[in-house]
């Protein structure tokens, strides 16, 4: 059995490989049932005429993501730095209705939301939309999703989801499992058993190559991330446990512009009327986490 030091340290070694090959297996995936074209989404000049007046001067919609969190969104492509995924697609889908050019920019995760307003127009980065968030952003809801574990196949370090004490767990960088591992940590020190030991990374893909070679003994993440993440690793992984804390993700906007907020909300529910966004969802394989109707604000539990 590999000790906890020397998985640590062998990690790194095997980083670059594993994760090539991770995202490699995520292009490579065919949808039989793809017929997403964003060159066939025709400009509504009734939305467009609703942009705020600095995005419509500069003709271009900037975003900013973390493209390291297949499948809403990752770097592929030929060059490998092409942004891919249900963000990348959805945010076509809009700068088409308002007749705008897409800017899609790589962040570190947690550097997204100050940025919202100076940087980027929009955060589209599957922000899972909580209270506190609320203090810095504004969001505009667009597909569910909860938490899950991932393990190694097999489970071989007996990762007990119910009591995670003492246990090597990943989580990534100012994301909300981070925060929850850490109260989870809280709760084992509160009954006086060992703490989880955790690692915290900015990327998701560092995180799932990391659990492939056993240098954490679990992830906790997005369920629609974990479950890709297993299905593309070709059974070197699996999920543990049920999805917790269902929670609309969604898009962010700067404190305050309601008008700007409410223009999205109202394109991503025409994107929902006339089927992009189904096709989307389709596409990725997340026909579960598509909502009805996108909102501003939506009153959340988290």
């Amino acid at each position: 059995m590999i000790s906890k030091t020397s998985r640590h340290l062998r990690a790194p070694i095997l980083a670059a490989l594993v994760s090539a090959s991770f995202l490699a297996s995520v292009t490579g995936l065919v949808h039989a049932a793809d017929d997403f074209d964003a060159a066939k989404i025709t400009k509504s000049d009734a939305l467009a005429a609703r942009l705020p007046s600095d995005i419509k001067s500069k003709g271009v919609l900037s975003i900013g993501s973390d493209t390291t969190y297949p499948p809403a969104e990752f770097l592929a492509g030929a060059d490998g730095q092409t942004p891919e995924g249900i963000d990348v697609d959805l945010a076509m889908a809009m700068a088409q209705k308002w007749g705008l050019k897409l800017e899609f920019l790589t962040a570190q995760f947690d550097s997204i939301l100050p940025a919202i307003g100076p940087r980027y127009d929009l955060g589209v980065s599957a922000f899972t939309i909580t209270n506190e968030r609320y203090n810095a952003v504004d969001f505009v809801s667009y597909f569910n999703a909860g938490k899950q574990w991932a393990v190694q196949a097999g489970n071989p370090a007996k990762f007990n989801p119910e009591d995670p004490c003492g246990k090597v767990v990943g989580a990534q960088t100012g994301s909300t499992g981070e925060k929850s591992v850490k109260a989870f940590s809280d709760q084992c020190v509160a009954a006086k058993k060992s703490p989880i030991e955790i690692v915290s990374m900015p990327k998701q893909t560092d995180l799932i190559t990391r659990l492939i070679n056993g240098a954490v003994d679990g992830v906790y993440a997005g369920s629609t991330n974990i479950g890709y993440a297993v299905k593309q690793t070709n059974g070197q992984l699996q999920t543990i446990g049920a999805i917790t804390y269902p929670s609309p993700n969604g898009i962010a906007v700067a404190k305050g512009q309601t008008a700007w907020a409410q223009l999205v909300a109202d394109t991503m529910n025409d994107l929902i009327a006339d089927g992009t966004y189904g096709k989307i969802m389709s596409k990725w394989g997340i026909d579960a986490a598509a909502i009805p109707k996108a909102e501003v604000n939506p009153r959340v539990d988290e």
